[in-house]
């Protein structure tokens, strides 16, 4: 989600001709190359320009929440966060109803934990587009999200193991967390069936529906209730894991690779070229971010190693990214982490040349 508004900004191709287009343009290709201090500068110099430029702002905005990193707690952190929703806000309220604006706002508060401001935000964009499936998704992630730390607490203060049938508890127990969590349950339900009406193969929102089901069966009073619910979750189970299976083969590579492309000539700067590992020493890793690991996954007691072949680009970032091998539930979250690696880039005759690498993504079931 973190990097949805930046991919929205570049596919809009925002550039005002009441601005000064070269502090776009440089902005832009220093964003392009990771080089967000500078992309930063480039765009303030466009906004100082043109005020009520709403490209620049967003520009501005998205390079702040770039350098954002979800959970990290750090004055840096918190400011680079504050300074984003700051130009997003400003961008609201020059040209009210900006879609990219209203994505980002809500991106950056469910990223940073805001869920309650985040889920206003997220239906203030669906108010502009009502058929935006991810907005409906992120509701009923923010609702599960809100509802499991008691759900969890409850248990363990009830010494109940995570494979321990429901429902939980006596009646009064069931009968308080009904009272402030049943309606927040059922706005989430609600919103991802809205969410699998615009994309009955959104394999993600399938998985959320099967835990907040799961879940809330703890929360009925018969065996029988609970028993239903149970089963009407492992039925989003399987059409998850058909779901993700499918998206998976579709993301396998072609059978015949083409042949790499042939090495710079001598003397020659080596930019444009793609390194293969081993010929030159590959770059290294500078930031790299830990696999979310996805519920489905955890609920089937799966682990493994995800495989993937990459192209770390002349900017340090990764591109290119083919998957060779890897059980279908974990790809997913293993390809979000990739991309939100940075490498040093690899010199070549002292100009950045491209590597083509291997890289593995592992995931490890915790000791229960």
């Amino acid at each position: 989600m973190r990097f949805r508004a930046a991919l929205l900004l570049v596919a809009a191709g925002c550039v005002s001709g009441q601005t000064d287009r070269d502090s776009l343009n440089r902005g832009v290709e220093a964003f392009k190359s990771a080089r967000y201090a500078d992309a930063v500068g480039a765009f303030q110099r466009a906004i100082d320009l043109n005020p009520s430029s709403v490209p620049a702002h967003l520009y501005l905005g998205t390079a702040y929440m770039q350098q954002y990193i979800p959970g990290a707690e750090s004055p840096e952190n918190t400011v680079n966060a504050d300074k984003a929703q700051a130009e997003f806000q400003r961008a609201l309220d020059l040209e009210p109803g900006n879609r990219v604006a209203l994505a980002s706002l809500a991106s950056l508060n469910l990223n940073r934990k805001r869920f309650d401001d985040a889920r206003d935000w997220y239906k203030r964009l669906l108010a502009v587009d009502p058929n935006d499936r991810d907005a409906y998704y992120s509701q009923g992630f923010i609702a599960w999200s809100q509802w499991c730390p008691a759900y969890g607490k409850t248990r363990q203060e009830l010494g109940m193991r995570a494979e321990d049938p429901g429902p939980i508890g006596g009646a009064a127990v069931r009968a308080r967390l009904r009272s402030q969590w049943w309606a927040v349950l059922d706005e989430g339900i609600w919103n991802l069936n809205r969410a699998l009406g615009l994309d009955p193969e959104y394999a993600d929102a399938m998985a959320y529906m099967n835990l907040i089901l799961r879940e809330r069966a703890d929360l009925r009073d018969t065996k029988q209730e609970y028993q239903q619910d149970v089963a009407d979750a492992d039925q989003w189970v399987q059409k998850a894991l058909a779901a993700k299976k499918a998206q998976a083969g579709r993301m396998q590579p072609p059978m015949v690779t083409p042949p790499p492309p042939p090495p710079p000539p001598p003397g020659g700067s080596g930019r444009g070229y793609r390194l293969q590992t081993g010929s030159v020493e590959a770059a290294k890793l500078l930031m790299k971010a830990d696999p979310v690991y996805p519920p489905m996954a955890l609920q089937a007691r799966i682990q493994g190693t995800v495989k993937f072949t990459i192209v770390i680009g002349t900017g340090g970032l990764p591109k290119n990214i083919q998957v060779e091998s890897g059980h279908p539930l974990l790809i997913p979250a293993a390809l979000d982490a990739i991309k939100q690696y940075r490498y040093r880039p690899t010199m070549l005759d002292g100009k950045p040349a491209e590597v083509s690498a291997p890289v593995e993504v592992n995931f490890v079931l915790p000791v229960q």
